[in-house]
């Protein structure tokens, strides 16, 4: 086992457009331990019960831990919907991730808690969809309790309708739950212009990182290095703030890229990260 102050893991994600199953073997043979699986359907379809059962199998016999699930995500996925319907099927959609996750014996979920839309609407009906949403992620909350599930909150892009860290913080309050915590997205952070501010902000609920680098123009998970965020920062204010949690590489990948190729960008952000770890401390 690698000595590092924090678990440092793989998001899956990476890895979309193919089949978890043909990748998980060569995941674990880079060296990884830690995994967040990716709800994408063309790499794991969580409808399918034997598809779910299969795949916490094999992480299983590889020793791998699936430290987190992501939710998915998507337009129609909208848990704030002024239509009741709509956001009835949003919330359903997510019970069902919930179910897989738990099938598969992932420890965290992690949600988006707004909707995928640009900008902020007009005040009383941006009220009432924040309230729909709290109302919307205490049935998850509980659902995920009943299934020794930890839900997590990922703060959004700035330019979402709860791209705001107090939407999120304002969402956390509203939750019942004691078993919620806070996600941090490193590059979302770094749009937003408050990298440090955002670690402060969700330290006290802090359990995971998702860490990615951009330059600043877009969300184009670089690999921690390849883009402008000052990471000795970042590890200083982590440390700081005493996170006990994993940091989990949410990177992007080429179209074309090999598996192979694609995992050794992984491992050297992996030993970056764990050289900036050995230096702050």
């Amino acid at each position: 086992m690698r000595m590092t102050q924090w678990p440092i893991g793989l998001s899956t994600g990476c890895f979309y457009r193919r089949s978890i199953f043909d990748v998980l073997q060569e995941i674990r043979s880079s060296g990884f331990h830690e995994i967040e699986v990716c709800s994408f359907p063309l790499h794991l379809d969580y409808h399918r019960e034997e598809d779910v059962h299969r795949a916490g199998a094999m992480m299983r016999s590889l020793d791998l831990q699936p430290f987190s699930f992501h939710a998915p995500f998507a337009d129609r996925i909208d848990i704030t919907s002024l239509d009741p319907h709509a956001r009835e099927a949003a919330v359903n959609e997510l019970l069902k991730a919930c179910h897989a996750a738990a099938v598969m014996g992932v420890r965290h979920i992690v949600l988006h808690p707004g909707p995928e839309r640009s900008g902020r609407p007009p005040p009383e009906e941006f009220l009432q969809r924040l309230e729909n949403a709290a109302e919307s992620l205490n049935k998850v909350a509980g659902s995920c309790g009943d299934l020794g599930l930890e839900l997590l909150l990922e703060n959004m892009l700035p330019h979402l309708m709860f791209g705001h860290t107090g939407d999120m913080m304002h969402l956390l309050g509203e939750i019942k739950s004691c078993t919620v915590g806070t996600c941090l997205d490193t590059g979302h952070a770094f749009l937003a212009g408050e990298i440090n501010l955002v670690i402060h902000k969700l330290s006290g609920h802090l359990k995971m990182v998702h860490v990615n680098d951009n330059k600043g123009d877009r969300d184009s998970h670089l690999a921690p290095g390849d883009g402008a965020i000052d990471w000795p920062s970042v590890v200083k204010e982590l440390r700081r703030c005493e996170f006990h949690g994993s940091l989990i590489l949410e990177l992007s990948s080429g179209e074309h890229e090999s598996v192979p190729d694609t995992l050794a960008r992984a491992t050297r952000a992996r030993d970056y990260l764990e050289r900036l770890c050995r230096e702050a401390a």
